[in-house]
């Protein structure tokens, strides 16, 4: 299957009448966080294939829908369920699917920095990565892998990401892929302003992508 995944950026090679021409190839579209809900629309009505998406920790509008966070009074959680209009994306935070034959999980969030939404310590993106654990058994015991892509939006510790506490990445990713071996982790938070500027590595037996912008992978499958 071939992925375009995107992060950061409202990349103007695809935000064009051309989107269509350039990208149809593509099987599914995959978001690593921060872009606003009208930009994933457009891609999932110019393209008409499935976007899966984690939250970043900027562009949060619709954040307080798919989370009743402690910033968030009952009411307001209340009401953004009532005004929730959708983008046609499909959110995959703390969740695994299957599109195809290829499994699919996802977690939201940056290493907290200022106690903002969609912020984590380790400790807390630690646990957002146990919830994933019973689907990840069961798909060992289904598909015989546990994983094949997990799409974050921080990168992991030592691997792409940046000194300080805003860009720095998670530990416990280190430990999921040691864990997991996911052939992809496709991230997105660290903006490449330098063409020189390394966006792909490999830890072990997966590739890790920064997916700045755009980026196509092709698993295989």
């Amino acid at each position: 299957m071939k992925f375009l995944c995107v992060s950061d950026q409202i990349d103007p090679y695809l935000y064009s009448a051309s989107v269509k021409e350039r990208f149809g190839d593509v099987d599914a579209v995959l978001s690593a966080g921060d872009l606003p809900d009208e930009y994933l629309d457009f891609l999932v009505s110019a393209l008409n294939k499935p976007v899966y998406f984690v939250f970043g920790n900027h562009n949060l509008k619709s954040f307080n829908f798919y989370h009743n966070t402690r910033q968030c009074s009952k009411a307001d959680y209340r009401l953004a369920h009532e005004n929730f209009q959708g983008t046609g994306a499909t959110y995959i935070g703390c969740k695994c699917i299957r599109t195809d034959n290829v499994l699919i999980a996802g977690v939201s969030g940056s290493l907290r920095y200022n106690d903002g939404m969609s912020q984590y310590t380790e400790r807390q993106m630690t646990a957002q990565l146990c919830r994933l654990i019973p689907s990840l058994l069961f798909n060992r015991i289904r598909y015989g892998r546990f994983l094949d892509i997990l799409v974050t939006h921080a990168a992991p510790f030592g691997i792409h990401d940046k000194e300080d506490p805003c860009h720095r990445g998670f530990k416990c990713f280190l430990r999921f892929i040691r864990w997991f071996k996911p052939k992809f982790l496709i991230h997105g938070h660290i903006h490449l302003y330098d063409l020189q500027d390394k966006r792909v590595s490999q830890c072990g037996p997966t590739t890790v992508i920064n997916a700045y912008g755009h980026y196509l992978i092709e698993t295989g499958d």
